[in-house]
């Protein structure tokens, strides 16, 4: 938020496409049959623009009457979903391929198998325990430190067969406390490190973390690359300095820093002003000699000169 005040996290623009074309692109054209959306909030506008995208595939939305919790959106898809499926969470950006996971999960079977990432601190995050056939014996949603037993842990990405249904609870729960953790123990997971990188993009700071490797990684098929920076098109930036950034179209910066920030498009930049990883929406108009630190600013706003902020949104919430 403010961004998604207005428009569902799935179509905030990731570069040239959104942010839900962003997940699924690591799939194959030729394996996806249907892309099917779990959602509840403005999923009228999802449907819409997927009317008239140009996507090679079918866009189906399942909708939530109310917030069903991972697994309860998942469960709500069980009369589309049938057979083998794969399972992505909405704003995951990474290098997972899914093939070489498909393959493991053929030749080892059960219900389903997860895409896993390491890291040094695990304890944001579900783990997992792994055997020497890369079958899951164990998974921990979010330990404590005490309850560590492995740094490997749940991405996010997930090959599933239909039997996952039969091991859900009816209504609103979470499949990585109330599901894994048992599947796990019939050693009906399994589980494959992959290497690159692996994104949450559900914060700001993620959120331009992501445009940048997605920058870096040539992950997109319009626009152009000028430095280390993304331009939906050319941007009028009169002598300014924009660095690690994603500037979409009909931007106007003038005599100005940007770093590492999103500026989307419509948006004027006054002159000897500096936005440093910062989220700016659509048609914003900031003045002169205006500082923006780690700050998302909602479309349509207006900041006059001299505005200094470090966090938080704009309009600043009390």
């Amino acid at each position: 938020r403010p961004w998604t005040n207005k428009m569902p996290k799935p179509l905030l623009p990731m570069l040239d496409i959104s942010l839900l074309e962003r997940v699924v692109e690591g799939v194959p054209n030729h394996l996806i049959d249907e892309v099917v959306v779990a959602g509840g909030y403005k999923v009228e506008m999802i449907e819409e623009y997927f009317k008239q995208a140009d996507v090679d595939f079918d866009v189906r939305i399942v909708h939530e009457n109310k917030p069903l919790g991972t697994g309860g959106a998942l469960g709500n898809c069980n009369d589309v979903v049938s057979g083998r499926f794969a399972c992505f969470n909405g704003d995951i950006i990474s290098s997972l391929q899914i093939e070489p996971l498909l393959e493991l999960h053929k030749r080892n079977g059960g219900v389903g198998s997860l895409a896993l990432w390491e890291v040094e601190d695990p304890t944001r995050f579900g783990i997992v325990g792994l055997d020497d056939d890369s079958r899951i014996t164990q998974f921990k949603e979010k330990p404590k430190p005490e309850e560590v037993f492995s740094n490997l842990i749940n991405a996010g990405s997930y090959i599933f067969e239909d039997d996952i249904f039969d091991y859900m609870p009816k209504g609103k729960h979470s499949i990585e406390r109330e599901v894994f953790p048992g599947l796990a123990e019939e050693k009906l997971l399994n589980g494959q490190k992959f290497e690159g990188y692996f994104l949450d993009a559900g914060t700001p700071s993620a959120w331009s973390d992501a445009v940048h490797r997605c920058i870096e990684e040539n992950r997109f098929r319009r626009g152009i690359v000028n430095g280390s920076s993304w331009y939906g098109s050319t941007v009028n930036q009169f002598s300014s300095k924009v660095t690690e950034s994603m500037i979409e179209a009909d931007v106007e910066v003038s005599n100005s820093q940007i770093h590492r920030s999103t500026l989307l498009k419509g948006t004027v930049v006054g002159k000897d002003s500096v936005i440093e990883s910062s989220l700016i929406g659509e048609h914003v108009s900031i003045g002169s000699n205006v500082h923006l630190q780690d700050v998302v600013v909602d479309h349509g706003s207006v900041l006059p000169n001299k505005t200094t902020q470090v966090g938080g949104q704009w309009p600043r919430t009390e």
